[in-house]
């Protein structure tokens, strides 16, 4: 058994969705003047490696804390889109082996390559009817290794209303997901922490992603 990260790390002037807060990390207190060592952390809910609660999308959807906790911890399944071109649409062939409901889908772009340059947000993102496939095959989570589920700008996020409307959980910004594909192939068991930071009726909040393979 082998445990594997698929977060991005934290730190001041790290990528963020257009128009989200910046992230800014500085020193609150040190050993030196206060005995101890503590971290002043300025950013938004929406930050590096995170969850989306369906909140995020509609004032009458749940929030953060009233989701299960199954919805953020369970087995995975990877679908690989790595050969997509910047700003692909992926449309329902590519989950032509339907996931069992349940199941954690997590869609490989290898867009966390382009973390910290302007191609990340030419990233390929999910079509509605992808999003409505996954929906009517029981799927409640669904993560990518890009800043979106939907494009990027967008004047709309069909995908997010369609996975959000079902309740469903969305991770973006995961990265380091080419293991798991392999792994996968392979035939090994995965399975994926999601866990978020417990904020009460938030619309999200940033994750550690872990991957368990065997």
């Amino acid at each position: 058994m082998r445990l594997i990260d698929l977060s991005v790390p934290v730190t001041t002037g790290m990528p963020v969705y257009p128009g989200d807060p910046q992230v800014a990390i500085a020193p609150a207190l040190s050993v030196a003047a206060d005995g101890v060592n503590v971290l002043h952390l300025d950013m938004g809910s929406q930050s590096g490696t995170h969850v989306d609660a369906p909140f995020h999308i509609d004032d009458a959807l749940p929030t953060l804390d009233r989701l299960p906790l199954e919805r953020f911890w369970g087995r995975a399944v990877v679908v690989d889109a790595r050969g997509a071109e910047p700003r692909t649409p992926l449309g329902p062939s590519l989950f032509e082996d339907r996931p069992r409901a349940g199941d954690i889908v997590l869609v490989a772009t290898g867009w966390s390559r382009h973390w910290g340059h302007d191609d990340y947000l030419a990233h390929p993102y999910l079509t509605p009817e992808a999003a409505e496939l996954l929906v009517d095959a029981g799927i409640r989570t669904v993560g990518i290794d890009a800043l979106s589920v939907d494009a990027t700008p967008a004047d709309d996020l069909p995908a997010h209303r369609i996975l959000c409307g079902a309740h469903a959980v969305i991770a973006e910004n995961l990265t380091g997901l080419d293991p798991l594909l392999d792994a996968q192939t392979a035939g090994e068991p995965i399975e994926v922490s999601l866990l978020p930071l417990r904020l009460p009726a938030a619309d999200g909040a940033p994750v550690r992603a872990v991957a368990r393979v065997g």
